[in-house]
């Protein structure tokens, strides 16, 4: 019995969560939503020959793929549409000199003692109700660590690896909670980490440069190439004929926006200046509901292309639309979307090549979408043969709801 399958029986299965990747190397230097098992990544490589083989993963996502191949020495391309989640992928995969880890060391010491001697420069983003996310001391040490970053004099990588520092800084004394799938603010009268402000503040600095310094001194035998791409154009962008794997996790269809969650690093580091970009970019995002998403979907129609290849597929429609007209359309676009992606995937995997899916069903009000069936069907319907749908883990929320692994090969 192979790894795989010896370590998903049904269940929680927490080997198999983002939970247990804060435990290795790079993976835990951030907690997202996007991320998915290390574990898992490495078990299917494990079922697979690749000493000379070229990896993709279509949605970057935190970089999980791309670190998991960087790792072991193989080759590997990942693409993400978000700039911040291409920019902590390409921070998290590089290697790191010895003389720019000993850079890192210095500076992140000098920008901590400017923040703690008060009185310096203050960088501050415009982020609409900022009070809601920071109480205004911690805002003024954030806003005079980020300044301290940007006018060090100091190279690129180093100052990657000290943005890595400020998000944990800047997330740990945020006034969110990690209580739910993602994250979200604090209920009233919630005790807020930072208690004595400066005091924690060095605290966590000191504990976020320790784990970064560790962490980046861990080797890398092969950076993956990363880039900025639309999932859906794969096949306008990249080699055909190419990938001889691609192992990935889409965003599930859950209408939960990941911009949600990335808004503050993003306006943090300049991705992001007002609520209007946010919402555009997560409209061009598959899955993406975030602001004026949310309009344009109500505006949105499929321009006349071919049904789903689900048996089911609209009888599930009618059933969220008897209940919730945007929601009924949010699916159908997600599948769209993911359709044209499938499409373009199967023209850059190489003859012989496997694709494999981690996805997860969702439920709307009384509607049970079977999301691992569906991509199935979309598989095949493109010429992927040997389609396969493994269960891995059930999840943490509704009792209905899994973790699957999509499987599929494209025949020479």
């Amino acid at each position: 019995m192979n790894t795989l399958i010896k370590q998903t029986r049904l269940g929680f299965t927490e080997r198999l969560t983002q939970r247990a990747n804060l435990k290795h190397t790079r993976y835990g230097w951030l907690r997202l939503t996007p991320a998915y098992s290390v574990h898992l990544v490495g078990d299917l490589l494990n079922e697979l020959d690749l000493s000379d083989g070229l990896v993709l993963d279509p949605f970057c996502g935190t970089g999980t793929t791309a670190l998991v191949c960087a790792e072991r020495g193989i080759r590997a391309e990942t693409t993400d549409i978000n700039p911040f989640l291409v920019w902590l992928a390409q921070t998290k995969c590089a290697n790191y000199s010895l003389a720019e880890l000993e850079q890192f060391v210095a500076v992140t010491s000098a920008v901590l003692v400017a923040v703690m001697a008060g009185g310096a420069d203050e960088w501050i983003p415009a982020i609409h109700e900022i009070e809601k996310w920071w109480d205004i001391e911690t805002l003024h040490l954030l806003g005079r660590a980020m300044a301290g970053i940007r006018t060090a004099k100091s190279e690129q990588a180093v100052k990657s690896l000290l943005k890595i520092v400020f998000c944990r800084v800047m997330i740990e004394s945020a006034n969110v909670s990690f209580g739910h799938q993602s994250m979200s603010f604090k209920a009233p009268g919630q005790p807020c980490l930072f208690h004595d402000k400066k005091a924690d503040f060095l605290t966590s600095w000191r504990r976020a440069s320790n784990d970064v310094l560790d962490a980046a001194g861990s080797p890398v035998r092969k950076e993956p190439h990363i880039s900025l791409v639309d999932a859906r154009r794969l096949d306008e962008k990249l080699a055909h004929n190419a990938y001889d794997c691609i192992i990935t996790s889409p965003p599930y269809p859950n209408r939960m926006s990941y911009i949600r969650e990335l808004r503050p690093y993003m306006y943090w580091f300049g991705f992001l200046t007002n609520g209007r970009q946010a919402g555009e970019l997560d409209w061009e995002a598959i899955g993406g509901t975030w602001g004026c998403a949310t309009s344009n979907l109500q505006k949105w129609n499929p321009d006349g292309s071919d049904a789903i290849p689900f048996e089911d597929f609209e009888n599930i429609i009618h059933g969220i639309r008897s209940r919730s007209e945007v929601l009924a359309t949010y699916v159908k676009k997600y599948f769209h979307d993911m359709r044209q992606h499938i499409r373009g995937i199967y023209k850059v995997v190489k003859h012989g090549g496997q694709v494999n899916y981690i996805v997860g069903n969702s439920k709307f009000y009384d509607v049970l979408l079977p999301v691992e069936r569906i991509f199935a069907a979309m598989f095949r319907e493109v010429g992927f043969h040997d389609v396969t749908v493994r269960a891995l883990r059930k999840r943490t929320s509704k009792k209905e709801l899994y973790e699957y692994l999509v499987s599929g090969i494209k025949l020479m």
